[in-house]
């Protein structure tokens, strides 16, 4: 373990990219950052919002014809606003309402992530429970930087992403530990080479600072924003770094925002919060028993999924889901509960000697584009993360603190490590200080924080912690009892009139309101409508 230790901390190379030092600014980045971004949305106001120039999107956004699409340009960096540009997607669907309705104006949506696009974000105005915001509002969505043909960003050939089926211990030995920080380090060096000198701006900083220029670009004095899991953080950084441009804020399934957490802190949270949802599948499959066969308890479901995890071990399902995709598959089940039907079931089939419906469930998709959005979206993901924050570079550190998880917490612990692994290697030198959300200036007018008290995802200390810096203003509502990531949009009525009423009228619920958490999924049920409207307006699981 100390020769492991010391292959960590011998740097791989020298690091590659600095951003350039400058003094710091009054909250986040530095002030010639700060002034840039000021510029760059003063000049995307002047231009007035037809400058954006909507019309009819490109094939490859695949979207229907009522919505339309735009390019905004933005500096790569804010520090030289008439340096480097890059364009980013937007799109939009125009308010449904009658002229003589009160509109509101643009409702901009980031789905989270980071790597998530919200292009798909006006295809909510035909969704059962969307009407009567639909008629207020533009919705707009779009790709941030780094993600889809928004400066899209690679940090290896999709081509060269495991085909599967991948073969993942249940518990890392030593020897494998060092394959998975190799493999870290071997794709930190990727970024590094694929993205050149723009690697140290993809960050939060300039996430916000691009979604006020897009306000300003769409001709919207205050910004109206929904933003789900990571998109919570990002809406809570722009309500510290401009308080006076936020009108209406819903932010749903939080992001623990403290800056001690981010973003070291907040994974090993996540693995645990993954482990108690984990438990709640099995909790459910043990209910019903008598539908699956998978056992009366949960620890009878979880040897049942260890003989299939086994079994796949030996001969992958159809030849193509090993143990890898097996979990993968099955963390789906710790994000949304409209998949725990279709997971018992694949199971079940499976220990009854039928690998068709886990088959179908877990192979990876063979598509090109699929596998090229995926690596994307990991991409963005990885550089966001690692550049927002400062991460332990020693792999002391690393193992210390997730094999001690890993004793109560083993259902995604080391995954979660090695994802995020190359961000102790990572090749920028500077990185971002974390804002300190909830030290804006100025007060800032009613916000909305949505959160189901199970979410494992982004576990409700989160919610509370977001609640309490975003001020008196802020109002919580609980989903409780459930822990489905993403609540707004979904089976929770209570949840969406709540979320409804603020967007139309600015009129929250009080400090904090609990609604009854949505029914369970029945047994045997496949997803309903409900559940795939709700699903539209989460980010993917990276």
């Amino acid at each position: 373990m100390a020769a492991l230790s010391l292959l960590l901390c011998a740097p791989a190379h020298r690091p590659a990219h600095a951003a350039p030092s400058a003094p710091p600014g009054p909250l986040g980045g530095t002030a010639a950052e700060a002034a840039g971004a000021a510029l760059v949305a003063r000049r995307a106001a002047a231009r007035g919002s037809d400058g954006l120039g909507f019309g009819r999107c490109p094939e490859a956004e695949d979207l229907p014809g009522p919505i339309r699409c735009a390019t905004l340009r933005v500096p790569l960096d804010y520090a030289r606003p008439d340096g480097p540009q890059i364009s980013l997607t937007v799109s939009r669907i125009a308010a449904t309402g009658a002229r003589d309705a009160v509109r509101q104006g643009a409702l901009v949506h980031n789905p989270g992530g980071p790597g998530a696009s919200g292009m798909y974000f006006p295809l909510v105005a035909d969704l059962p429970g969307w009407e009567r915001i639909a008629a207020a509002y533009d919705l707009v969505g779009y790709a941030p930087r780094g993600v889809g043909r928004s400066a899209p960003l690679s940090c290896q050939d999709p081509a060269t992403r495991a085909a599967g089926p991948t073969r993942v211990p249940a518990e890392p030995s030593p020897a494998y530990k060092r394959q998975r920080l190799a493999a870290a380090r071997a794709y930190a060096r990727g970024c590094a080479r694929r993205a050149g000198a723009a690697l140290p701006y993809y960050t939060t900083l300039n996430n916000v600072r691009d979604l006020d220029v897009l306000r300003a670009a769409l001709g919207e004095r205050k910004l109206s924003f929904t933003g789900a899991s990571y998109g919570t953080y990002l809406g809570a950084v722009y309500a510290t770094l401009y308080p006076g441009r936020v009108r209406r804020m819903v932010l749903d399934s939080a992001v623990d925002p403290d800056p001690r957490r981010i973003w070291y802190r907040n994974n090993l949270d996540q693995s645990a919060g993954f482990e108690r949802r984990w438990y709640d599948f099995r909790a459910w499959a043990a209910r019903h028993h008598d539908t699956y066969g998978l056992g009366a308890t949960p620890a009878a479901v979880q040897a049942s999924y260890e003989r299939v995890r086994d079994a796949v071990a030996r001969k992958p399902a159809g030849g193509v889901v090993g143990t890898g995709e097996l979990r993968a598959a099955y963390l789906q089940a710790a994000y949304y509960d409209d998949v725990w039907p279709d997971r018992a079931a694949a199971l079940a089939a499976h220990l009854r000697g039928d690998p068709a419906p886990l088959t179908t469930q877990a192979a990876p998709d063979p598509d090109p584009e699929t596998a090229a959005g995926a690596e994307n979206a990991t991409a963005v993901y990885t550089a966001v993360l690692c550049n927002d924050a400062s991460w332990p570079a020693d792999w002391e550190t690393w193992d210390r603190d997730h094999t001690e998880l890993a004793r109560r917490a083993p259902f995604e612990t080391w995954a979660n490590a090695f994802i995020n692994l190359p961000c102790a290697s990572w090749p920028v030198r500077e990185r971002q200080r974390p804002v300190a959300v909830g030290v804006q200036p100025e007060r800032l007018p009613p916000t909305l924080v949505v959160a189901a008290e199970r979410d494992g995802a982004t576990p409700y200390p989160g919610a509370l912690e977001l609640q309490r810096r975003l001020g008196a203003g802020a109002s919580l509502v609980t989903e409780a009892g459930a822990g489905s990531h993403g609540v707004v949009g979904g089976r929770n009525h209570c949840v969406d009139r709540h979320v409804e009423r603020y967007l139309l009228t600015g009129a929250t619920p009080g400090w904090r309101v609990t609604c009854a958490p949505h029914p369970e999924p029945a047994p045997v049920s496949l997803d309903d409508r409900a559940a795939s409207a709700r699903r539209a307006l989460l980010p993917p699981v990276v």
